[in-house]
């Protein structure tokens, strides 16, 4: 079976609660007693796109397993080609694909230059869709991208969503074996589908989001800060069946396990 890790939103700020918070997280999978095919990391890297938090946040984010990394609406392209892929700067959509035994995963760029707001680039849809034909028809393929294209019913979130997500749809359609989407950006783990594929939602390392429905102090009070980071593990099994598990990391528990700091 093939174990991918699904982290997001870790908003490295230079400060130090979000830089404990994404090193408690890669510390728990370090530690683990099994080599994951591949850590996935869907954006909002940095928190203000600044070049000394991408250099912190890729010491943090080197590990033992293959780690893959999109932006979100808080990065900037040329910055996070710089100093987290180690290429040349440029504005151009930052879409990637790595391939694993028996899985291909195409990260999407889904930012907007100086928006919240998601949106695929007709350049991205035609990469997607030149990956997808390229890639054998029973190998599966998993889409990655920061904003979610499907409403979560949290308004907050899908004011914010992937917009023109009915072109991805389209593209959906004709390619049997994309499996399922994986996204970040909302802060809270979910699941539910898009184009009669699941798509699935990493909870927020940096932050949990406040479901409508939870009591809040005030109307701007969106999220917890209380709450431990958390992960997603998704298991992809030879019959092509695809399970999530959702993982909270408690920070305190894992103290006196530490490997030397990711500084």
């Amino acid at each position: 079976m093939i174990v991918i890790a699904h982290l997001s939103d870790i908003h490295i700020d230079g400060g130090h609660r979000s830089f404990e918070r994404t090193r408690t997280v890669m510390d728990y999978l370090e530690d683990l007693p099994y080599d994951l095919d591949v850590v996935l990391v869907t954006g909002d890297i940095a928190d203000h796109a600044l070049p000394a938090e991408y250099e912190q946040a890729r010491r943090l984010l080197t590990s033992r397993h293959p780690v893959v990394i999109c932006p979100g609406n808080h990065d900037a392209r040329p910055a996070f080609r710089q100093f987290l892929l180690g290429q040349p700067e440029s504005a151009t959509p930052i879409n990637q694909v790595h391939h694993a035994d028996e899985l291909v995963i195409a990260l999407c760029d889904s930012s907007v230059s100086g928006s919240d707001e998601g949106f695929l680039d007709d350049e991205t849809l035609v990469w997607l869709e030149d990956v997808l034909t390229q890639t054998p028809a029973e190998m599966p393929v998993l889409v990655g991208f920061h904003h979610p294209p499907a409403l979560l019913h949290v308004p907050y979130i899908d004011g914010i969503r992937q917009f023109g997500a009915e072109r991805l749809a389209a593209l959906t359609g004709r390619h049997p074996n994309l499996a399922a989407f994986l996204c970040g950006h909302a802060h809270t783990p979910a699941a539910t589908t898009f184009a009669g594929r699941p798509l699935l939602v990493a909870p927020g390392v940096v932050s949990t989001l406040r479901l409508p429905w939870e009591r809040r102090a005030h109307a701007e009070d969106h999220v917890h800060l209380d709450q431990p980071p958390a992960l997603a593990f998704h298991i992809l099994d030879s019959k092509g069946g695809l399970t999530t598990h959702y993982r909270c990391v408690n920070a305190q528990s894992w103290a006196n396990r530490r490997q030397p700091s990711r500084t």
